[in-house]
């Protein structure tokens, strides 16, 4: 399984090791200085920008399970190119991030390994979310604000018209157990999945300090 480093102040991964030790629900995180990534932390209050999931299975390369505007990749779910929900080869996503977006990259690693139930539960989550387009940065920003409201009535995470990078990584964390469902994927942002904030998992798991990638 590689071995699992945690704290922030370790010396950075290269990318093929970080490629090598990461596994189902692990987070990388990326943070840019384009005039949309300063955007989208400035209408999220976050420090990072964007965030996605390890998915790592069988005999398959590792994964990256996210939601952005591009579409130079395939999703290797429907094997198509399109803009939101996709699931990417990980190595190929993290090379386009810090390339052609100029983002640091970052993982957390979650201990302990998911069950095979958790990762079902990951899969379920990919089959119904694949392809959900990403709102505009003016419906980011509504949807962060209201996320933080009291929720009332029914809970809203059951269908997404349109599905941001956190609520998609939230909404995957609560399908494997690993999140509460008491709350609306709209109220995590990036940041919520940053070590500064208190992202409270399911009894026995937990996230590693930021590793920073090479």
């Amino acid at each position: 399984m590689g071995a699992k480093v945690s704290g922030v102040r370790a010396t950075p991964l290269t990318l093929d090791t970080a490629v090598e030790q990461t596994r189902t629900g692990d987070i990388w995180l990326f943070r840019g200085n384009s005039a949309a990534d300063r955007a989208i932390r400035m209408t999220t209050n976050s420090p990072v920008n964007h965030v996605g999931m390890a998915v790592v299975l069988d005999d398959l390369p590792p994964l990256m399970w996210h939601a952005e505007l591009g579409q130079s990749l395939i999703d290797m779910w429907t094997g198509t190119h399109h803009r939101g929900v996709q699931l990417h080869d990980l190595r190929d996503a993290v090379q386009v991030w810090a390339n052609r977006y100029g983002q640091r990259a970052w993982l957390r690693q979650l201990e302990p390994a998911v069950t095979p139930e958790m990762e079902d539960g990951a899969l379920r989550a990919i089959a119904r979310l694949d392809g959900t387009p990403f709102p505009s940065t003016t419906r980011l920003a509504s949807r962060w604000f209201l996320g933080r409201l009291p929720r009332r009535g029914k809970s809203e995470n059951t269908e997404l018209e349109t599905a941001y990078c956190a609520e998609v990584v939230a909404l995957t964390y609560q399908m494997m157990g690993l999140l509460p469902e008491g709350r609306r994927p709209n109220y995590y942002d990036p940041g919520r999945f940053w070590s500064g904030d208190d992202l409270a998992l399911a009894p026995g798991y937990h996230l590693t300090g930021e590793l920073e990638i090479q």
